[in-house]
């Protein structure tokens, strides 16, 4: 079986609608209360442990950093460069778009894409206050980007590909956005033995 046929078995098994609905209630619950006890680990202690550097995360007030639900550090590779035009698949409350937009400065442009309104509110907001006009908040899935093709110079993302069913289609949509010798950096989680058919039907392990 091949790849192309194992990630349309996995759309076929998957309540794509219902996965979508539970992940943004998470999310939404992520927004609206981010100092709450969740099953995973939130916040600036958080994301130090997975990695972040202390600067430029020191740029950002308490605000930004609260939300933040990462699994790693999509910044390991280096931050983006200045001038660069940068994507960020589900950006959340938006703590890695505004690192990048601190990165590539007022030349640079970064657009973050979250299927969750309340992310994307609470991320434009704080954009707003820190005075930054060169980062937008897009409301989209990262399996059907908003942004036109050969657009980025980077993609980045944290945590969040392994949430959708439909890898390919995520994957397939960074390669239309990329510039030719453009890159992508990624944090996520990947599992490397088969996941049971009765797993994959499970929405509480996709979003545990």
């Amino acid at each position: 079986m091949d790849e192309r046929t194992l990630d349309a078995n996995i759309v076929d098994l998957v309540d794509v609608d219902a996965l979508r609905e539970e992940v943004r209630k998470k999310y939404r619950e992520v927004a609206d209360t981010p100092t709450a006890e969740f099953h995973f680990h939130t916040g600036r202690q958080h994301a130090l442990s997975m990695g972040y550097p202390e600067s430029p995360l020191d740029q950002l007030p308490d605000e930004a950093t609260d939300a933040f639900a990462g699994v790693a550090n999509p910044f390991y590779w280096g931050l983006p460069k200045p001038g660069e035009k940068v994507v960020d698949l589900g950006s959340g409350a938006g703590m890695d778009s505004l690192i990048a937009a601190l990165a590539v400065g007022a030349e640079g442009q970064v657009i973050g894409i979250d299927m969750t309104p309340e992310m994307i509110d609470r991320a434009g907001e704080l954009a707003s206050e820190l005075g930054l006009t060169n980062v937008e908040f897009r409301e989209a899935f990262i399996e059907d980007l908003p942004i036109e093709a050969q657009w980025a110079d980077v993609v980045i993302s944290n945590g969040v590909i392994n949430l959708c069913p439909d890898k390919l289609a995520v994957y397939g949509e960074v390669h239309r956005i990329l510039r030719p010798n453009g890159r992508m950096t990624i944090a996520d989680i990947c599992v490397e033995k088969p996941v049971p058919e009765a797993a994959l039907k499970d929405i509480d392990l996709w979003t545990g």
